[in-house]
């Protein structure tokens, strides 16, 4: 179904701005022990910088400088890096080390971060439940730790917009194998009058791949009315006995705008890497270390001696 553009400029003013991100990151990462046994998964680094950390800066470029972190056990890591390093900073100082003092100091000062704890782990849609006393009625941004989006790309800051123009919640979408469509919840859409905004009628968390509505995948990166709130506290456990925020979304699916629908989806074809599993983790290593003009000019020459002598 497609939207009337009168109608959509009559209502833009009607849709409250997006400012706050919610970043669940209570999540056990067993796919990752023994590394993870003491170490959050989402502290692994990206070269030189915690996992993490990539996603609060896309937060903040795209305008969200509340941000709300999902924690749970063994997660104090992920606070004392947002936090100051006094004898650390002290130390760089002393030392007259400007450059990584201010590599220190920036995870400080990128945003307000407020923490909450997911008690026991019941799934994503849970954890977005935890954020309901924070959010209060205002829409917010959900930011997954395993999805990376390179910041040329600027995904979330056009969720947003598009929020801003239909209303209800958007999700990102992604075109993937059909083989591999039981590792994400799938959309099933309609189009719109704009090329990479789809109508989301119906969502299915991780389908056999015959079942699966299309191979459009949701991808970590959301913007959700707060009606979701509500339609999480009454859904049942799903796919896995955890409450799914995709079996949330897709109640909101099918209601119009004065009840926190509907769902728009945004078809991203741009860069993504994924940090969710040791191999593509190691790709995202290796891709974003070739991108670093620090690094680049030693690293690859040695990469392709490497792979030439395998």
């Amino acid at each position: 179904m497609s939207t009337d553009p009168s109608t959509i400029v009559s209502v833009m003013a009607d849709f409250e701005a997006v400012t706050k991100a919610v970043v669940p990151a209570a999540g056990l990462g067993t796919r990752f022990l023994p590394a993870t046994k003491a170490t959050p998964k989402e502290m692994l680094p990206i070269v030189d910088k915690p996992a993490i950390q990539y996603v609060v800066e896309e937060a903040v470029s795209a305008g969200l400088l509340d941000v709300l972190m999902v924690t749970g056990k063994n997660k104090r890591s992920i606070e004392d890096h947002f936090d100051r390093a006094i004898e650390l900073e002290d130390a760089l100082e002393a030392k007259g080390d400007d450059e990584r003092l201010s590599q220190v100091r920036e995870p400080a000062d990128l945003a307000t971060l407020h923490y909450v704890r997911q008690g026991e782990p019941r799934g994503l849609g849970h954890a977005v439940l935890c954020a309901k006393q924070h959010v209060g009625d205002h829409p917010f941004a959900c930011l997954l730790g395993d999805d990376l989006i390179d910041y040329r790309d600027e995904l979330l800051k056009r969720m947003i917009e598009v929020r801003g123009t239909y209303g209800g919640s958007v999700i990102a979408l992604m075109e993937v194998p059909r083989e591999q469509a039981s590792l994400y919840g799938c959309a099933a859409i309609e189009p719109t009058t704009e090329d990479d905004v789809v109508r989301v009628t119906d969502l299915v968390e991780k389908p056999p791949a015959d079942e699966a509505p299309s191979n459009w995948a949701v991808i970590g990166r959301y913007v959700i009315d707060p009606a979701v709130f509500e339609v999480l506290e009454n859904t049942p456990p799903g796919r896995g006995n955890e409450i799914q925020l995709t079996d949330a979304l897709r109640t909101l699916a099918g209601r119009g705008n004065d009840q926190g629908g509907p769902v728009h989806g945004v078809l991203f074809r741009g860069r993504r890497y994924d940090t969710g599993n040791k191999l593509d983790y190691l790709r995202t290593v290796v891709q974003f270390a070739a991108d670093r003009p620090d690094l680049a000019p030693e690293f690859l020459p040695w990469l392709k001696e490497f792979l030439a002598s395998r």
